[in-house]
């Protein structure tokens, strides 16, 4: 039996859906997902499993007009990003279309060069008509000679199995990457501080998710089998520190809870999370803190 193996880029603007067809595809959630766009600031690769094949998928941060350094570094992680990868797969959302932000990764992909299959994925097909998917499908292959167009709801599933058998068959022969029962080369610290930032982001409104980060501070296996966990929520202003930890601090307690019930529900065992904020007015400019984040501080620069 001829095994395979290779990197899928996954690629498209903020919020196209790229981490739930990951997640869809491993079969487990390994990258945050919120109603937000930007979520995802780190190359997160999820490890899935189609007949001999493993396909390791590349979710990167959506492609946007960076503004500021942290909006850069996550900009060139995901083209570096696609430059790496075996496959690269252009998401895009159905009822947008054709915007801006999508042309421009059309241009951004021609000057990548054609040494891999690029294919698309027009994913959310259940919120147009079909003679809009097409339109829509005709208008992209004209603009860019991709290898393949899929019609996928990342969300509910359809037309997943059909693009994931499609990227197995191409992916070169070769020896798996990781072992049979990994779902992501994210190492668990980094794992375990992005459920607490999807649980920060997802109770926040407007600026502020953006504003903080979230680091695993130490991780204590105990006798017992449990785990303590410490994490330190770093953010730019007092104000917002005020603001995170709430009346009473009870935002900064619906957070911890919600975030030990995903951690214990990961693991397969108890957790003992403990949270801490910190006010540090510079961290967007710490390199340390793009190093937590799995981001290049030097992609940052103007």
């Amino acid at each position: 039996m001829t095994h395979r193996a290779g990197f899928v880029a996954l690629i498209g603007e903020p919020n196209a859906g790229k981490s739930t067809l990951t997640n869809r595809m491993v079969g487990a959630k390994v990258s945050i997902v919120t109603h937000k766009v930007q979520t995802t600031r780190a190359r997160i690769r999820g490890v899935a499993i189609e007949d001999e094949t493993q396909i390791v998928l590349v979710d990167t941060p959506g492609l946007f007009a960076p503004r500021r350094r942290l909006d850069r570094a996550m900009v060139a992680a995901a083209w570096s990003g696609a430059a790496d990868a075996d496959i690269v797969v252009l998401l895009i959302e159905a009822h947008r279309g054709i915007s801006k932000g999508v042309e421009s990764i059309l241009k951004g992909l021609s000057n990548l060069g054609a040494r891999r299959p690029v294919a698309l994925a027009i994913n959310k097909i259940d919120k147009v008509k079909a003679e809009v998917l097409l339109e829509l499908s005709q208008k992209m292959n004209e603009g860019y000679p991709f290898a393949k167009t899929f019609m996928i709801s990342a969300e509910r599933g359809y037309g997943v199995d059909d693009l994931k058998q499609w990227l197995a068959a191409e992916l070169p022969e070769g020896h798996w990457l990781y072992p049979e029962d990994q779902i992501a080369d994210l190492p668990m610290r980094m794992i375990a501080a992005e459920i607490t930032r999807e649980k920060l982001t997802l109770r926040l409104h407007q600026e502020l998710p953006y504003q903080l980060t979230v680091e695993t501070d130490h991780w204590t296996e105990r006798d017992d089998g449990t785990a303590r966990i410490d994490q330190v929520i770093y953010v730019a202003r007092d104000g917002h520190k005020g603001i995170l930890l709430g009346h009473r601090g009870e935002t900064i307690k619906a957070v911890s809870q919600a975030s030990r019930a995903e951690l214990e529900e990961f693991l397969g065992r108890k957790v003992h999370l403990f949270l801490q904020v910190k006010v540090r007015e510079k961290w967007l400019e710490e390199s340390e803190r793009y190093s937590e984040m799995g981001l290049n501080f030097k992609d940052g620069n103007v």
